[in-house]
């Protein structure tokens, strides 16, 4: 039956498994979950008929819970529904968040943070996925966009009302697209034809939500378990983890299935320090993180057998999620994932995003050698890609192109003195400097005129001794300092 509560009228009928009331606060809400008994029904007219039973939630411990409120572009908005997938690189969750009745959207993971996507009426029929490659650009209602994952996802879980409920189990395709204006395209062929939805990037912070989860929710359950390799108690402490190392041993626990079961492992030999420890806390651009994960990459250039090496750090802050620290021989910079996609060049030597231009510094192929804390993506030792670095001025851009997904980030350069004051390690500062600490008009303000000269004079008598062997010896190749992959391989993608 119908019934009116203020402005907002739902629909209520007994659960034909159990007799329990269930809710129906959507016009647009055609299947629920039970609270009660866990049944699947559809809804018919005004009565309910049961279609099967749900499978229990994966607990993500996430702060978002039924019925918490916020607003959007300053409209309400109820959180009513959560749909629950799987995919090769792990787990995320959909929230069904109703607007004003007649709409709905979804609030969904994207690389540790958050998108709010409305649905999107498609003004031509979406391709096959087979056809929508990674890396691939396609025009969708006037906007050009890039595809940045297509992958093969099953629904494993569900709770609340939903518009849609897709065979549970059955393996369907999810592409993402993103462009170069902050948006991205989830085109869902979970449904015939494909429901299509666009979205934005969203802090929770801005949302203005009222009635999250409890801190004391996470804490009462907690997330303990033994390493499946030496034995000792592992914690997990972060709601999004697809991976951790055992602090003993340094094995790599796959955390993508859940805690319970058989937990895939791999073992790391030859530890690498981090400079900054696991957990310190420190203040970056207003805000105070975490560190919660580490690890070391190598990279090699195209045709270039030679290595070089730089460090990721983790970062995470409640409200603004997940953001990486990067150490490298050229500096240190902070970045976290773009929501949207650049536009690249066909050459590569130029990238666009929200209107400014960044130049190719290098192009690399990348591998993680270590790792150690927690991933909010299946790290594994070995994972590699292709990366290429950009730059415009102080302002950073960095593409990474795996076989299933491209993943761009964007940050800042930052000085070495203050991510050292950042973390508290005055102390430990001149450990901080990199190649970029010194600049060259700051060294020639310590030096006199005369030291100047002379040096120019031996720089001039170099070239010409180099110049004078490269017409004779052939040609050399280069080398080039690390400029980092600012913002490491993540399974990402607009829902993940």
């Amino acid at each position: 039956m119908a019934e009116e509560t203020g402005n907002q009228r739902y629909y209520r009928a007994p659960c034909p498994g159990c007799g329990a009331p269930v809710e129906f606060r959507s016009a647009q809400s055609t299947h629920a979950v039970c609270p009660y008994c866990q049944s699947t029904v559809v809804r018919q007219g005004d009565t309910l008929a049961r279609t099967g039973k749900m499978a229990e939630l994966f607990d993500d411990f996430s702060p978002l819970q039924l019925f918490a409120a916020g607003r959007i572009q300053d409209k309400p908005f109820t959180l009513i529904g959560r749909l629950q997938y799987t995919y090769p690189g792990g787990r995320w969750t959909e929230w069904i968040a109703a607007l004003d009745g007649d709409r709905t959207g979804i609030l969904s993971e994207d690389n540790g943070a958050y998108v709010f996507a409305l649905p999107l009426e498609l003004q031509r029929a979406a391709p096959p996925p087979g056809e929508l490659r990674v890396g691939a650009t396609s025009a969708f209602n006037g906007q050009s966009y890039t595809v940045s994952s297509n992958e093969q996802v099953a629904l494993t879980s569900a709770q609340g009302e939903l518009p849609h409920l897709p065979e549970l189990g059955r393996p369907f395709a999810m592409v993402e697209l993103r462009n170069d204006k902050g948006l991205v395209l989830s085109l869902d062929y979970g449904t015939q034809p494909p429901t299509s939805y666009l979205g934005r990037s969203v802090q929770l912070e801005d949302l203005q939500l009222t009635g999250l989860r409890e801190e004391s929710a996470k804490d009462e359950k907690g997330r303990s378990f033994n390493c499946p390799n030496c034995g000792s108690p592992v914690t997990v402490n972060l709601a999004d983890s697809k991976s951790i190392t055992c602090r003993s041993c340094n094995s790599i626990i796959d955390l993508s299935q859940g805690i319970g079961g058989e937990l895939k492992h791999a073992t790391q030999d030859e530890p690498v320090r981090p400079l900054i420890a696991l957990g310190a806390m420190g203040q970056l651009q207003g805000a105070q993180w975490q560190v919660v994960g580490f690890q070391h990459r190598m990279g090699t250039e195209p045709g270039d057998d030679e290595q070089f090496g730089w460090d990721e750090y983790l970062l995470y802050n409640k409200k603004r999620g997940f953001s990486f620290l990067v150490d490298a021989e050229d500096g240190w910079s902070l970045v976290k994932p773009t929501t949207g996609a650049p536009v690249m060049a066909e050459n590569g030597s130029t990238a666009t995003y929200l209107n400014k231009r960044y130049q190719q510094q290098y192009a690399y192929n990348a591998e993680t050698s270590y790792v150690a804390g927690e991933f909010y993506w299946q790290v594994e030792r070995g994972q590699k890609t292709f990366n290429r670095d950009f730059a415009s001025g102080p302002a950073l851009l960095s593409m990474e192109r795996s076989a299933n997904e491209l993943t761009w980030s964007s940050g800042i350069k930052l000085d070495s003195g203050v991510v050292a004051t950042a973390f508290k390690l005055d102390a430990k500062k001149d450990m901080f400097k990199r190649a970029d600490a010194l600049p060259v008009s700051a060294a020639a303000s310590k030096m006199g005129c005369g030291t100047i000269i002379l040096i120019i004079v031996v720089i001039i008598i170099l070239l010409i001794i180099l110049s004078t062997c490269s017409s004779s010896g052939g040609s050399s190749g280069g080398s080039r300092s690390s400029g980092g992959s600012y913002g490491g391989y993540s399974s990402g993608g607009g829902h993940k």
